[in-house]
């Protein structure tokens, strides 16, 4: 798949449909959409759990950063509006600071309205992330052996 900007570099094996595709991805910034599916209702009445916004947040976060072995060490967020099933959401993240290998991100997810030129914030925060030397799973346990 190929989106708007340097390529790629992390978070590969992701499922886009559940944590969101990336549409563009720059130096310190990403923008990374999906749209709610039945699967992440947690009533019956299509309310999403936030738990998969959240995901297309950090996903954005992570893409923002784009480094291979990069991984959320925090995050503070704030919900702001409740998604329901089939709604498009779109989180744009900015790297706002780095110190050596730890990166502080800001990410807001809005609803787009159709017909508006404003989109609506359903999430918003602060996330803040840490680059490896080496995968994650490698750092914790000599080599990812379980």
């Amino acid at each position: 798949m190929s989106v708007p900007g340097p390529a790629v570099r992390t978070h590969l094996g992701i499922d886009q449909r559940l944590c969101g595709r990336p549409v563009e991805v720059g130096e310190g910034s990403a923008v990374v959409a999906f749209e709610a599916l039945p699967e992440m209702a947690a009533d019956e009445r299509g309310l999403v759990h936030g738990g998969f916004v959240f995901g297309l947040a950090d996903h954005a976060a992570m893409l923002a950063v784009n480094h291979p072995h990069v991984v959320l060490g925090s995050a503070e967020v704030r919900f702001l509006k409740p998604v329901t099933v089939g709604e498009r959401l779109e989180a744009r993240a900015a790297v706002e600071e780095t110190d050596g290998r730890k990166s502080r991100v800001r990410v807001e997810v809005l609803r787009p309205r159709p017909g508006e030129t404003a989109a609506e914030a359903v999430m918003a925060g602060s996330f803040v992330c840490f680059t490896l030397e080496h995968p994650v799973l490698d750092v914790l346990d000599g080599g990812g052996k379980r």
